[in-house]
């Protein structure tokens, strides 16, 4: 089949799914994250349904909502969840571990404002968010498919923040992060030529005070790896 050429808007969405930003490996399920996942799945997991979620409804308050795409095992999640308990999570996330070890931190700090929707973010987004619902999204050191002929799997791409945009209200924010600098760079690229979307740094932004350091990223900053963030909001 032929692919339609890319453009910078919304509509080139279906073309931009046709190449998914992950690879579904197949992870080692622990007897914790298995019993997590069985106790505290029908909670916590919402399932993937092409309709709009009454966020009201899902978590039983209004509160500021956002959407976190990728969360691997959940350390950073549980944290923000903790130190931003006014807010409400949505997290998306596909590997079943990641899923069931989130879910075990959720019962370990006794959070109650975070759902988890394991499935593909993208089909999250276009099918389970109504237009104007989302305060924020984070985007941490999603795959940075180093190659140059895999840079098409990024994620971060003009038409999925046109979707992204598009789903938060005035004032919402999007916040990446990355360990790659070639990433880094077209993160800013992209950001930046959406109209819709102004930088809140020159450049890019200090490290917000709720992304906690984890383990794995310490240990490149003391090789003198770089990290960089990056958080715009919608005008």
């Amino acid at each position: 089949m032929t692919s339609a050429p890319e453009k910078n808007t919304p509509e080139s969405v279906p073309h931009y799914r046709a190449i998914r930003s992950y690879v579904l490996r197949t992870g080692r399920l622990t007897t914790g994250q298995a019993r997590a996942i069985e106790s505290l799945g029908p909670r916590f997991i919402l399932p993937y349904e092409p309709r709009a979620l009454d966020l009201t409804q899902v978590f039983g308050r209004e509160a500021p909502r956002v959407l976190e795409i990728g969360f691997g095992m959940g350390e950073s999640t549980a944290h923000i969840a903790s130190v931003l308990p006014d807010h409400d999570f949505i997290c998306c996330e596909v590997h079943t571990p990641g899923v069931g070890a989130l879910l075990m931190r959720i019962a370990e700090r006794g959070l109650t404002n975070v759902r988890i929707v394991q499935h593909d973010a993208v089909e999250v987004v276009d099918h389970m968010l109504a237009p104007g619902s989302l305060d924020g999204v984070h985007i941490f050191f999603p795959d940075p498919w180093h190659k140059l002929r895999h840079h098409k799997r990024r994620l971060v791409q003009p038409a999925f923040v046109a979707k992204l945009v598009e789903r938060l209200k005035s004032g919402g924010y999007i916040h990446c992060a990355t360990d790659w600098e070639n990433y880094a760079q077209q993160m800013l690229e992209v950001l930046t030529a959406d109209p819709h979307l102004r930088n809140t740094a020159e450049g890019y932004a200090p490290k917000p005070h709720y992304r906690p350091l984890t383990k794995f990223e310490n240990r490149g900053l003391k090789l003198g790896h770089g990290v960089w963030d990056l958080v715009f909001r919608k005008a």
